[in-house]
């Protein structure tokens, strides 16, 4: 019989219930016992999907974890820069923790995460989701099979979509570096993950190149509205008319779940933050200062050289090409069926491996949410043998590339990683 692991939410955002809401397809494994979150709608979708008793349902996290462990595990998905706190109080309660990445925004919190999960004992999942989708399962299965010969270079990039980029990095959370973290650190500590994990190195030296240059009030078409709904005279071409993304579209839950903060919004809520907060505003004129466009130059133990590309303008998808000894890869992870095409480098022979489109960046980060769901339950338990999770020193030393690329960027140097990382 299955042991059945309990768990507390500390921030019932999407992410916090996406998980959450997986672990309830899988009874057998998991019970969500408590929850802590300030938006009552949201809180009440968490207690009323598992079925918790009110007593347990609070408002913030510091009453929760007053309590004591109650359970085997802490889910904590909070904002960016409430991550440290509450990860350090459960950890001093000996919880083992799935934490939402980033581990935290600042290098030295990750550090004292870290430092302190192995003092205690405890196991810390980072939500790296990447690492649990058959697309990169397949592509790291094919490198370690020695297919390509010896990886040389990676150009890996991804396209966040000019969509997503205005409603969570421009008008939405993490568009102001200040309130959440860096645009690589949110968006990218995954990419530059999953990176380390393909090659199976450290990266030892990093550069980086980016900027804000067109999601600028500069840029903003002259007579345009400062709010999409106050009637703009660009409204009707405008890609980013905040009317007709959150207004309009009634299927898009995220959009309009997330811009009002509510569980189930109505039109009436979505209209008032259209007229009241950033997301109503047009995307030229927010308070956003992360960047929309980033290169970063790695280079790996082994001699290998990657090449990391986030922006802004796209439909939005990832794409790889994986350069080897023997064999090129190519791979598109967009939900459109692109399968995995392998080409000989001496026959010039193509292998096409199909991949369904299930896989794309949508849906569940192409099955990585539910994937990382189930690891977590065979990791707690110590059943898990396959090679995708991560320590908390691998995850916190990935993290640790993110700041020194952005150390790069902002100083115009090439960093070393490991004296990046000493000189903390």
């Amino acid at each position: 019989m299955n042991k059945k692991l309990k768990v507390v939410l500390i921030g019932a955002g999407n992410r916090g219930i996406t998980y959450t809401d997986i672990m309830a397809k899988y009874p057998e494994n998991f019970e969500v016992v408590a929850v802590a979150e300030p938006i009552k709608s949201r809180r009440d979708h968490v207690k009323d999907r598992h079925n918790i008793d009110e007593k347990y349902c609070f408002e913030d996290y510091k009453p929760l974890l007053e309590l004591g462990k109650i359970a085997d595990i802490a889910v904590i998905s909070t904002m960016d820069r409430e991550h440290y706190d509450a990860t350090m109080q459960a950890i001093g309660l000996k919880y083992d923790v799935m934490l939402e990445k980033p581990i935290a925004p600042t290098a030295s919190e990750c550090l004292e995460i870290t430092k302190s999960a192995k003092e205690n004992g405890v196991k810390i999942l980072i939500c790296t989701v990447l690492r649990y989708t058959a697309f990169f399962n397949k592509i790291k299965e094919i490198i370690d099979s020695g297919t390509l010969g010896r990886v040389m270079a990676i150009d890996h990039t991804e396209a966040v979509g000019n969509i997503h980029q205005t409603h969570s990095f421009v008008r939405g959370n993490w568009g102001n570096s200040k309130r959440s973290s860096s645009m690589l650190l949110q968006k990218s500590c995954h990419d530059i993950d999953i990176l380390e994990w393909l090659i199976g190195k450290k990266c030892k030296k990093v550069q980086s190149f980016g900027t804000r240059s067109f999601f600028t009030r500069e840029n903003a078409p002259s007579g345009s509205a400062e709010y999409c709904i106050g009637g703009c005279k660009y409204g009707e071409s405008c890609p980013y008319n905040a009317v007709k993304l959150y207004l309009d579209d009634k299927k898009n839950y995220w959009f309009r779940s997330t811009s009002t903060r509510e569980d189930a919004p109505s039109d009436q809520t979505v209209e008032n933050a259209l007229r009241n907060t950033q997301y109503g505003k047009c995307v030229y004129k927010c308070d956003n200062d992360v960047v929309d466009h980033q290169t970063v130059n790695m280079f790996f133990d082994g001699d290998v050289t990657v090449t990391f590309n986030m922006n802004a303008f796209s439909t939005g998808d990832r794409t790889i090409h994986i350069m080897g000894t023997k064999c090129d890869l190519y791979a598109s992870m967009n939900g459109n069926d692109t399968p995995i095409r392998i080409v000989d480098l001496i026959t010039k022979k193509e292998t096409v491996i199909p991949v369904s489109g299930k896989d794309g960046i949508v849906g569940g980060h192409g099955g990585g949410d539910e994937g990382i769901v189930n690891t977590l339950y065979d990791y707690i338990l110590d059943n898990y043998r396959g090679n995708r999770v991560p320590e908390i020193e691998e995850s916190c030393y990935n993290h640790m590339i993110v700041f020194a690329a952005e150390k790069s960027r902002e100083n115009g140097t090439v960093e070393d990683v490991d004296k990046f990382l000493a000189d903390l």
